[in-house]
Order: C-alpha cells, then structure tokens, then sequence
C-alpha cells in the first residue's frame, strides 16, 4: 500500500508534506475501515477541496472563472457490498445510510447528505449507468466553513467511488461535478452553481467558462505558485455566516435585474458597451445602484479572467499578482461582498485585508475568498513574509486562523 501511496503523494499534496504524518493518516483510514466493516484491503479514494483564484460571484450569471483544486482532501477507505445499501461513516459526522433502490426524492433528507448520495446514484442510473452498494469510512482536511468547498469534495468522491467501482472510470472529472451539482440542486436542496465541484473535481488550476453552464470550456494551466516564490495563505476571519443567506441571495439576482432591462435572462448575455451606454436608464428603471454596480463588476471581472489566464499562460507573475488585487478591489467596491451591508459593525474581513496590505506593501497580493461578507480571505505570500504574516493574521483572528495551501495535480481520483 504505502508504495503506490509515496508515489501518488506529490500528484496529491504538492512538495511540502509530511510523508510519515500522510502514512499514518492513510494507516488509520484502512484500520478504522476494518474495525467498522470488517474488511480488509479498501479501495483508497482521494477529492480535494479548492480555491478559488478569480471570477467571483460570476459564474451564476453565465461568467467566467478561474479555480484551483489543493492540497487539501477527503480520503475514504471504501469496499462493495452485495446489496444496495450505502453507509458513510464520517468522523464527527452521524453515519450515512441510504437505500438506492428507491432513488426517489425525499423530503426529509432535505439539506443532508443521504440526498446527496441519492441524487448521485439516481444520476448515474439516468445516464443508463451502474450502481451498486458501497460501505466507506472519510477522514477529511478541508475546513468545513472556510470557502474551500469541503461540500463538494464529497460530492465529488462520491461520484467517483460510483464511477470507479461499477463503471470502469467511464466519466471525465467535469461530468462528476455535473452530477455532484444535480443532487445538490435537486435532491439536496441548495441552487447551487457548477464552479465549486468542477475544481475539486478537475486537478490543477483551471480556467471555467460557463458561457453554456452545462458544457462549459476547460482551461487547464499547469501551475506552481511556490516557483515564483510566494505560498498562497487562507485566512480564517472566524465570522459567522448566520443570518447572511439573504445577502449571499441577492447578487445573482441584482444582476440578472440588469440583464432583464434587455430581455435577457444572465448579464454573460448582454455586451458591455450596451451597459455602459444605457446606464442612466438602467438606474432610472431599477432605482437600484447596487444592481448596476454588481453589474459592472462581473462585466470586468470576466475581462480580468481572460487577462489572468493569459499571465499564468505566460509565467508573468507581478501582472497576475497585479490583477488579483484588481480583482479584489472590485468585489470590495462593486460587488460588496466583503462585509454585509445589514451589520456594518462586522467587518473582519475588511480588517484582514487591510493588515495584510500592510504587511505584504505590494509583494504579493490579497483579496476575499469565496462567497465573503464573512468566512475567508486568500493572500499570496513571499517566502520571507510568511513568518510575519501568519504571526499578524493570528494576533488579530487567533491561533490557527492560516492555513497554507499549495495546487493538488491530480483529479478526484482512486488512489489504490
């Protein structure tokens, strides 16, 4: 086992990890497996979480975006069964069961990952596919709440452990994701778009264009952050996301209320200029500035993907590092998702911004990660800044705010 681990370990964990911490990890997986299922010898699969690194709040309108599967997984340790029983123990989590003969949706399995794991299965039977039952145990190192998508990494794994047990790996990762996305939407209960389970589905940096949300454009770059000599950092700001559903809800719409002054359904539906020409009768019709300015921010933040592609294409890293804060800027001024705008006294992640600003004085870049108004930024930090930078985020957030992530090479995936 541990010889085909120590090869797969650079694909998943980038150059800086620790390989006896990973083998005993994986060591515990498969003897937790035996001691709940009495079984030796499971199947070991591997889904990462992501980042994402440009593009943000344009995807569900039809935008473009960048995303990078990382370092940090769920692993799951997994057997068949002879029947058609799913069980999914978790740590910390109460044990998932779940019949997939009946692939009906359930109203009671709302916002629970047994209508994850139905909805997955039901999917695969609809592409005229195999399922079968399956017994795993999970042990995970994305932070849940922290923006790294520790969701969709088990939709993902999810999907793949069908995939690989039953159907011979016939589905590329972009088609798990578009499984993991239907169980959400549909059985779990959460209108979710694709971009989340497409990085941790993919591997690699990646570059999404959803101009057709079902069959979107893949960029794949291959990139390494720590050869130009900066660690991307994850700042936890510890902030509640309760009571935060209504300010997450409003943008997709306020920017499709532009999209409808021109009979339109999404902005990736309408040009640029045309908005730029009519704003004054877009306001006159809204009475919404905030609208038209989260317009303006997805208009030039799909441009500003297409640049940032372009710069990782290159290997120009100040310009890239440039335009991340360019990015940045605009969802702090435009978009406004960087403090809720109904608590303007709660603003850690303003604060954490602003302290690593000082900190980094232009080596580097910063911006908010993920879905903001609380939660998470992501900075990208030179080698000789790091001591100090961590030392700054954990004074003003608490010990073990930052976690470093490096890029993860490898898709979903079986690992033995």
């Amino acid at each position: 086992m541990f010889e085909s681990l120590h090869k797969a370990y650079p694909s998943l964990y980038g150059k800086e990890y620790d390989e006896n911490e990973m083998d005993r990890r994986f060591s515990d997986l498969v003897r937790r497996h035996e001691e709940l299922f009495g079984k030796t010898g499971p199947a070991i699969f591997s889904a990462a979480g992501r980042t994402e690194i440009a593009g943000n709040h344009t995807d569900h309108n039809l935008g473009k975006v960048i995303g990078g599967t990382i370092n940090l997984d769920t692993i799951g340790a997994v057997s068949k069964r002879d029947d058609m029983t799913v069980i999914i123990d978790s740590e910390g989590f109460p044990v998932v069961r779940v019949d997939i003969s009946d692939l009906e949706i359930k109203d009671e399995e709302k916002n629970r990952t047994e209508a994850l794991v139905r909805g997955i299965a039901r999917a695969f039977k609809d592409r005229g596919l195999s399922i079968g039952g399956w017994e795993a145990n999970t042990s995970t190192k994305v932070l849940g709440g922290s923006g790294l998508s520790s969701s969709a990494a088990i939709e993902v794994l999810t999907a793949e452990i069908f995939n690989n047990l039953f159907n011979e790996d016939v589905l590329e990762p972009i088609e798990l994701a578009k499984i993991g996305k239907f169980a959400e939407n549909v059985y779990f209960g959460k209108p979710s778009g694709l971009l989340d389970q497409a990085c941790c589905a993919q591997g690699g940096v990646v570059g999404i264009d959803f101009k057709d949300s079902e069959n979107p454009i893949l960029t794949p770059l291959d990139v390494d952050f720590s050869e130009y000599g900066y660690t991307m950092i994850i700042t936890d700001t510890r902030g509640s996301h309760a009571d935060l559903t209504g300010e997450y809800a409003a943008v997709p719409p306020e920017m499709r209320e532009v999209a409808a002054y021109y009979g339109k359904e999404n902005l990736r539906e309408v040009e640029f200029s045309d908005f730029l020409r009519d704003m004054a009768a877009i306001r006159e019709k809204l009475g919404n500035d905030r609208a038209l300015l989260r317009a303006y921010h997805f208009f030039t933040e799909n441009k500003r993907v297409d640049l940032m592609l372009q710069e990782l294409q290159d290997g120009d890293i100040d310009t890239f590092l440039y335009l991340v804060e360019e990015s940045g800027n605009s969802s702090f001024r435009f978009l406004q998702n960087v403090y809720p705008s109904s608590s303007p006294r709660d603003q850690g992640l303003s604060l954490a911004i602003a302290l690593s600003e000082e900190i980094l004085r232009g080596d580097g870049a910063c911006r908010v990660h993920g879905g903001g108004f609380a939660g998470t930024i992501q900075a990208y930090v030179p080698e000789h800044l790091i001591e100090r930078y961590i030392g700054g985020m954990e004074g003003l957030f608490g010990k073990g705010c930052c976690t470093r992530i490096a890029i993860r090479r490898m898709p979903v995936a079986r690992i033995i």
